[in-house]
């Protein structure tokens, strides 16, 4: 499946899981290289820039947390040329699919704001791209945000599974995400050569963009960890506290447990075999001595 845009001169060729025949097709009007038309048909493995005479082709990778339809990695492939760009992709792009929007708009109104060539167009969509990924930051950040709520409400337990979900989501962010950086060198290199030096500051603001979002992801990379801390911290003194009280439990349970096993003996010797009130002689004892214990206790300040 695929849709076509033009504005002011500039056509946007949107690829969805394309046949062979659709990508053929493409190719042959915007005189792509053979090579390129093949990559275009399968995912790729990793992301990268590759600078040809009259195109700039890139794959990029861009983690999509809850706004996946498929999968949490969503791939995307550009081609830019002076008057066009391509892209591919095997998932729904929701915002590519806003960027569509806004450029249908756009020619609605015979607006011109989006540059005179297709580097520009590479630009406005990286930086709706880059917005995406921000929110899905903001995701996160609303979760911790809870999570340090509820860790100080006595949930310590349910939290260590909420945060562990937190530092897979920001791991996978951080994943997707590092590998731009080598990319967006390259295009900045590139691009310049390709569009002229005009239109360097763009894609000097698209690394600034990429920075500012990963600044961001380790930010709240480092909020988890400090709330993970904190977590364990307080489930560990939760737990300290859980021996503690089982430990003094036992520690009184055992002696009065003996006393009234030993005078429990049915020997000759024992004095309570044959005392009439045996039963409460031995209650009074344990309680006795369960209340000394106890004060004792209180006295080390044990309890």
């Amino acid at each position: 499946m695929h849709s076509r845009y033009e504005h002011n001169g500039l056509v946007w060729v949107d690829l969805e899981s394309p046949s062979r025949e659709e990508v053929e097709d493409v190719m042959d009007e915007f005189g792509i290289g053979s090579l390129t038309a093949e990559e275009l048909l399968l995912p790729a493995s990793k992301p990268r820039a590759e600078l040809y005479e009259n195109y700039i082709y890139l794959v990029l990778h861009y983690p999509a947390l809850r706004h996946s339809h498929r999968t949490k990695e969503q791939e995307i492939d550009f081609i830019v040329g002076h008057n066009f760009i391509i892209t591919a992709h095997y998932d729904t792009i929701d915002p590519l699919h806003k960027f569509s929007k806004v450029l249908e708009v756009n020619s609605l109104l015979d607006k011109s704001n989006l540059g005179d060539h297709g580097g520009y167009l590479l630009y406005h969509m990286m930086k709706k791209l880059y917005h995406a990924v921000e929110h899905e930051v903001e995701y996160i950040r609303h979760d911790l945000a809870m999570g340090e709520d509820h860790i100080f409400s006595g949930h310590e337990i349910d939290m260590v599974a909420e945060l562990s979900r937190s530092a897979r989501d920001l791991l996978n962010l951080r994943q997707r995400i590092e590998p731009h950086r080598e990319v967006l060198r390259e295009l900045e290199s590139g691009g310049a050569a390709l569009f002229g030096a005009e239109f360097a500051p763009f894609l000097r603001s698209l690394s600034d963009e990429y920075y500012r979002v990963h600044n961001h992801i380790m930010r709240e990379t480092e909020s988890l960890h400090e709330l993970r801390e904190t977590n364990n911290s307080l489930l560990s003194t939760k737990q300290n506290e859980t021996m503690r009280i089982l430990t003094i439990m036992a520690v009184l349970t055992f002696p009065l447990s003996l006393f009234v096993a030993i005078f429990d003996l049915h020997v000759a010797s024992n004095p309570l075999a044959d005392a009439p009130h045996a039963f409460w002689i031995v209650v009074g004892a344990v309680a006795a001595i369960g209340v000394t214990m106890l004060l004792y206790f209180k006295h080390r300040k044990w309890l």
